[in-house]
């Protein structure tokens, strides 16, 4: 029983990281289903104390994306699945995780960067937008492809479930 409960939870990320890579999609049953079944979990394993705790997690997560949302460099989605992450790990864990996926999401970036047309031709306008006064900065933005393309968008949802996994293999504060 006590390899069930990470055995679902890694299941549950796979599945995530899957959709997200294919569809672009965060499917509201997975996220927030998700988050019910832990904080569910943690009420049948520590009571409204645990649940308050998953609670206070979840939103210590989302806080992280709320700034790049609002912006509309992040999606719902990703907001939800790290609410997820964070319900499950609790508050004091919450930060660990967070750099676990960060520096998951920084690596994913760079191979995202290196390996895609539209994203290295957004790395290549911002770079001469910032160093080349001469440089049409409309023009430049207008032949660039929508932020929505497969090529350009990064899949986030795969960092989320990358650092979530590292985080539930190699606990943040050191082995439980």
């Amino acid at each position: 029983m006590r390899l069930l409960v990470p055995l679902l939870f890694t299941l549950w990320l796979a599945a995530l990281a899957v959709s997200d890579a294919r569809r672009r999609l965060l499917p509201n049953a997975l996220t927030l289903g998700g988050a019910a079944l832990a904080l569910a979990g943690r009420f049948a394993a520590g009571g409204l104390p645990a649940v308050a705790d998953g609670a206070a997690g979840g939103l210590v997560c989302a806080l992280l994306l709320l700034l790049p949302f609002a912006l509309g460099a992040a999606g719902g989605g990703d907001v939800k699945m790290l609410f997820a992450v964070g319900c499950y790990f609790g508050s004091v864990a919450s930060v660990g995780v967070l750099l676990y996926i960060s520096l998951c999401g920084l690596m994913l970036a760079a191979f995202w960067a290196l390996t895609r047309r539209g994203a290295r031709r957004r790395l290549a306008h911002l770079a001469r937008s910032l160093l080349d006064p001469r440089y049409d900065r409309a023009a430049g933005r207008a032949a660039l492809p929508p932020h929505e393309s497969a090529d350009s968008a990064v899949p986030f949802g795969l960092a989320i479930a990358a650092g979530a996994w590292f985080a539930l293999v190699l606990p943040p504060g050191g082995p439980a």
